[in-house]
């Protein structure tokens, strides 16, 4: 049995979290900013299906990946370098949602409904969530976004419209967005192939604790001129001169 949330009520010790289904740990309480925040700084996130209550999971083990552990590939890495596309920030954050939210070959549903949609623009509104966007003549064909506390980045979903779309939008991530850990939430062989590992619970839970209370690396703001140094900065790393990161796809992050 688990708990049910009311407004005020805190959320249990993660430890306290189902062994099946891995992770669950609450029912109800709000999708509110201060909700979410809490949520996400004591490593606990929403994952819930449309008209189910609002559910709040840990899991243990929890998919992580450290940005330098990033497995890059040759045919990525020429991508990179062709500079076909653009890369912009927190220009487009509810397109991006919505588009995460679009029905794909083989699912059946979404998980990010107009409640979640509105919960996280308010968390953009307030500067904790953010997304990174490709855009290609002029029109937005893949994307990311998720919360950002410190140095920690929390994925929740991304998309592609044209091949590595999503995965353009990781690299800007790690490359400019500098996270010390990114939180992939669940475990799935995509991740592990881009060099995401599983963490005990308990040394996530220690390591996070000291990464949302350190400054962030970076202010999410790049104009024209910064992205046009960010691409030939990006070329130069990827062609092997500086060790490079990527962000694979995270949770409920699916390309």
């Amino acid at each position: 049995m688990i708990p049910w949330l009311t407004e005020n009520t805190p959320f249990p010790p993660v430890t306290e979290a189902l062994r099946e289904p891995n992770g669950l740990l609450a029912a109800g309480g709000e999708l509110s900013s201060a909700r979410l925040l809490s949520a996400y700084r004591q490593g606990i996130f929403p994952w819930f299906s449309p008209g189910e209550p609002i559910l709040w999971w840990s899991p243990d083990q929890r998919m992580v990946l450290i940005p330098k552990e990033f497995k890059l590939s040759d045919s990525l890495a020429k991508v990179l370098r062709n500079g076909r596309h653009e890369v912009r920030t927190d220009t487009a954050f509810e397109q991006v949602m919505r588009a995460c939210a679009a029905p794909r070959t083989g699912q059946r549903g979404t998980w990010i409904d107009e409640q979640m949609i509105a919960a996280y623009c308010e968390l953009h509104r307030s500067g904790f969530a953010h997304s990174v966007e490709i855009w290609m003549d002029k029109n937005l064909v893949g994307g990311l976004y998720g919360v950002s506390i410190g140095q920690m980045f929390y994925g929740e979903s991304m998309f592609s419209r044209v091949n590595n779309g999503s995965k353009i939008a990781l690299a800007h991530l790690c490359l400019h967005g500098k996270p010390a850990m990114i939180d992939c939430q669940m475990h799935t062989p995509h991740l592990a192939s881009l060099g995401a590992r599983l963490k005990p619970r308990d040394e996530f839970i220690i390591k996070l604790k000291e990464l949302v209370n350190s400054s962030s690396a970076t202010n999410w703001q790049f104009d024209a001129a910064t992205r046009s140094k960010q691409r030939a900065h990006s070329a130069t790393m990827f062609l092997g001169e500086d060790p490079c990161c990527l962000n694979p796809q995270c949770s409920i992050l699916d390309i």
